[in-house]
């Protein structure tokens, strides 16, 4: 099982992430993941840098491969255009690159004032956008006309020495089978074995699978519990609504109803390196090759002091 770190671009800002970069692998955690918002999930959490700017600082801040966890490739940004920043990505961090694709929020993704589409649209969008993105990084001159996206006389001079793996994000039965059959790869944030296990049997084979969870650490579990429900209580939105909701605002006023002990269902909160063990162990157990976490909180120093001596040792 590798270890990696999840920068969550939602709650710090540049220096910030740069910072816990720079810690996580001093810490021993072998890889990165970073989310590509337009918005934070609520205005508490309070920050939303440019992903592409931030891989580009963070190929220079340190060595660790970076994933986007995730981006979306159909309406906020043309896939000809990140077909570029994916490519340039890959350059600038060696090859240590993956776009991590999937088919998008409402909160991110309807700046422009666009309809949200629905989601089987959705998902067509975000297949057309991959073939879209590995013809460009094949070199060539591209000339495409489809259902969603067309591109005229486009190529890319900058590539790096292979076409950056594109990893698939997925929740529900249509995207997992979408997943397996585009994917290099699989991305999910729920440590259950039916995801990893349909994405393997629509084509996945054994291509890699990604998940992640969220971490408060505080030196007080009851501290951390109350810094992650004030922070992320849109852990706790049931069903769709995550996708369908489209302003900071809309996410906070669902977010009213989610309690504080949801919020710690989700999240593992506290000191006790066995809480951390334990919830690792679920995503192996789930099939999981990789697993990315995020600490959420002023507490950083303490969360990779806990991760470098009492947690990755063990693993690796």
């Amino acid at each position: 099982m590798k270890i990696g770190y999840f920068l969550a671009t939602e709650e710090f800002g540049p220096a910030q992430l740069l910072a816990q970069a720079q810690a996580a692998e001093r810490a021993g955690f072998e890889a990165l993941w970073i989310s590509d918002h337009y918005h934070p999930w609520t205005d508490t959490q309070g920050e939303s840098p440019f992903v592409w700017s931030m891989i580009g600082a963070l190929s220079q801040a340190c060595q660790l491969p970076i994933t986007t966890a995730v981006t979306c490739p159909t309406m906020r940004i043309h896939p000809a255009v990140l077909a570029q920043a994916a490519a340039t990505s890959s350059v600038l961090t060696g090859d240590r690159f993956v776009l991590g694709v999937g088919s998008g929020e409402a909160l991110n993704e309807l700046i422009f004032g666009d309809a949200w589409p629905s989601a089987s649209v959705r998902l067509e969008m975000l297949e057309e956008a991959v073939t879209v993105m590995r013809e460009l990084w094949s070199g060539r001159m591209v000339n495409f006309r489809g259902r969603h996206y067309t591109v005229s006389q486009a190529r890319l001079y900058t590539l790096p020495d292979r076409p950056p793996p594109v990893y698939v994000s997925a929740f529900g039965p249509k995207a997992v089978q979408l997943a397996g059959r585009i994917g290099d790869g699989f991305i999910s944030v729920a440590p259950q074995p039916e995801p990893v296990a349909g994405f393997r049997e629509h084509g996945g084979g054994g291509k890699p699978a990604q998940g992640s969870f969220k971490a408060c650490y505080a030196p007080d579990e009851q501290e951390a519990v109350q810094l992650a429900h004030r922070l992320w209580p849109n852990v706790g939105l049931p069903g769709e609504l995550a996708q369908v909701l489209a302003t900071p605002r809309h996410v906070e006023q669902a977010a009213s109803l989610v309690t504080a002990e949801q919020v710690r269902d989700t999240f593992v909160c506290g000191p006790d390196p066995e809480e951390h063990r334990r919830r690792i162990q679920a995503y192996t157990d789930a099939g999981y090759d990789e697993v990315y976490v995020a600490n959420s909180g002023p507490y950083h120093e303490g969360f990779f002091e806990l991760y470098a001596k009492e947690i990755l040792p063990r693993l690796h």
